[in-house]
C-alpha cells in the first residue's frame, strides 16, 4: 500500500503542478497578443453542465483521552496511519450568477477508505481496522473567475459539502456516524479547448462535526467499546483532485 500512496501523493503534487501552472499562464500572457479564442460565448450562458472525475485523499482526525481501562490497566491510543487514494465521479451543475461569480451544484459520489491503528500503551499490542466509506454528496460551492485570457480563466471556490455514508459499520472497533458535513475552498483554470471545456481543480475539505459514534449499545463484543470510550472525537478532512469536462 505505500506504492499506492506514494503515486497519490506523487500524482497530487503534479495536479497542483498543473494547475499553478495553469495560473501562472494566465497571468503571465496579460502582455501578450490576443489569440483565438475556444468556444467564445460558452460562458455567456446562463447554466452549464458537465461531468467530473477525480481521485481523493480522506483522513480521520481523531482526539485520544488517555483513557486507561481500570480492569486491565491497559491504555489505547488510536491514529489514522495511513492515507489510501480514493476515486470521485459526479456530475456538474453551474448557474452564471454574474460575470465573474456562479454558484455551482455537484452531486458526488466518493468511494475511499481510513486506515486505523490502535497501540495499547502498557504492552506495545496493536488492532487495526480498515473502514471503508462510500459517501453521497452534495457540494454547494460560489465560484469566482477573473477575467477570460485567450482560452484560460482561473478561478477560486468556497462552500459547503454535506455527506452520507452508505457503508457504516456497526461491529468494528470504532463507528463511524453516516452524515458528515465540510467546509471547502479550492482553486483551479478553466481550459477552453476546441470543442469542450478542460476544468482541472485542486480542492480542501474541512470537517465539521463529530463523526465518531459513541453511543454503542448494539455492539456485540463488548471488550470493543473500550476503543471509543479512548477517543473523544474525530473529523474528517479530505483532498480533492478532480477534472471536469463541459
Amino acid at each position: 500500500m505505500n506504492f499506492y500512496r506514494y503515486s497519490f501523493r506523487k500524482l497530487l503534487w503534479q495536479g497542483c503542478l498543473m494547475i499553478v501552472l495553469f495560473l501562472w499562464g494566465c497571468v503571465s500572457t496579460q502582455g501578450q497578443e490576443i489569440k483565438l479564442q475556444n468556444r467564445p460565448y460558452m460562458d455567456l450562458r446562463n447554466f452549464h453542465y458537465g461531468f467530473m472525475i477525480g481521485l481523493h485523499e480522506e483522513s480521520l482526525h481523531l482526539k485520544n483521552n488517555g483513557l486507561v481501562d481500570p480492569q486491565t490497566g491497559r491504555q489505547w491510543l488510536a491514529c489514522n496511519d495511513r492515507y489510501d487514494p480514493g476515486f470521485t465521479v459526479g456530475i456538474l451543475g453551474e448557474w452564471r450568477l454574474d460575470k465573474y461569480f456562479a454558484l455551482r451544484l455537484l452531486p458526488t459520489m466518493f468511494f475511499g477508505s481510513k486506515h486505523i491503528t490502535f497501540r495499547d500503551q502498557k504492552t506495545g499490542d496493536k488492532d487495526y481496522q480498515e473502514i471503508k466509506s462510500t459517501y453521497i454528496a452534495l457540494p454547494a460551492d460560489i465560484k469566482f473567475s477573473a477575467p477570460r485570457f485567450n482560452n484560460y480563466r482561473p478561478y477560486f471556490l468556497a462552500g459547503v459539502d454535506l455527506m452520507y455514508d452508505l457503508t457504516t459499520q456497526d461491529d468494528g472497533n470504532l463507528k463511524l456516524k453516516p452524515f458528515n458535513s465540510f467546509f471547502e475552498v479550492g482553486f483551479g483554470c478553466d481550459y477552453y479547448l476546441p470543442f469542450f471545456k478542460l476544468i482541472p481543480e485542486l480542492k480542501f475539505c474541512f470537517g465539521l462535526n463529530n463523526i465518531l459514534e459513541k453511543d454503542r449499545h448494539d455492539l456485540q463484543d463488548k471488550t470493543k467499546a473500550i476503543f471509543t470510550q479512548s477517543i473523544d472525537n474525530g473529523h474528517t478532512n479530505m483532498i480533492v483532485l478532480t477534472l471536469y469536462f463541459e
